[in-house]
């Protein structure tokens, strides 16, 4: 059975919106804050996750965002892995654009399709990005891991990772790790037992 692992990039006051800036959003670009040295570590650590997933699950917004910055054509250890694992896109539409090779369209209820996916997949689904199908999969219970990178910043707006929920949503705290000198992974689970 697979396990969804959401991964997201995200500042201490919950925001995942716009970290690089792409999106014009006026406090984007909080990425671009850490040091050389943490985006090198940042980097490893994002390599290290990339070739332990069996497979990918992302929002078709989070899909086109990977295509625009080059994905399908890189060629490095990193590129080549996210490339070759089967990749899985929530969309309500038809994919426009180019194509990024393994790619499935999920059609249907999301919350199905995601619960079926989980059935066929052996191994670690990895969600990255997706601000909006990742609330849809909490509030389901379908997510068995929470992965946040967590940089250093109060960006004060934004898209935040969690909105309101149905009922309280406890998690685990499973492990931490800093990354460089400034960013904490922390990895939690749900407790499904509460």
């Amino acid at each position: 059975m697979g396990k969804i692992v959401v991964s997201e990039n995200i500042s201490v006051d919950g925001v995942i919106e716009d970290a690089t800036g792409d999106e014009g959003l006026g406090r984007g670009s909080w990425f671009t804050w850490i040091t050389d040295r943490d985006r090198e570590e940042w980097a490893k650590a994002e390599i290290a996750e990339a070739l332990g997933a069996d497979a990918l699950l992302m929002g078709r917004r989070t899909y086109h965002w990977f295509i625009a910055r080059g994905w399908t054509t890189r060629t490095d250890v990193w590129a080549n892995r996210l490339a070759a694992v089967p990749k899985y896109v929530v969309s309500s539409s038809p994919l426009e654009g180019p194509d990024w090779s393994n790619s499935t369209v999920l059609k249907g209820d999301v919350v199905e399709q995601v619960a079926a996916l989980k059935q066929q997949v052996d191994g670690e689904i990895v969600v990255y990005g997706s601000g909006s199908l990742v609330p849809t999969l909490i509030e389901h219970d379908l997510v068995d891991e929470l992965r946040l990178m967590t940089y250093p910043i109060v960006v004060g707006a934004g898209g935040r990772l969690f909105g309101e929920t149905s009922l309280v949503k406890p998690l685990r705290l499973i492990e931490t790790r800093t990354i460089g000198s400034g960013i904490a992974l922390l990895t939690y689970q749900p407790v499904r037992d509460a």
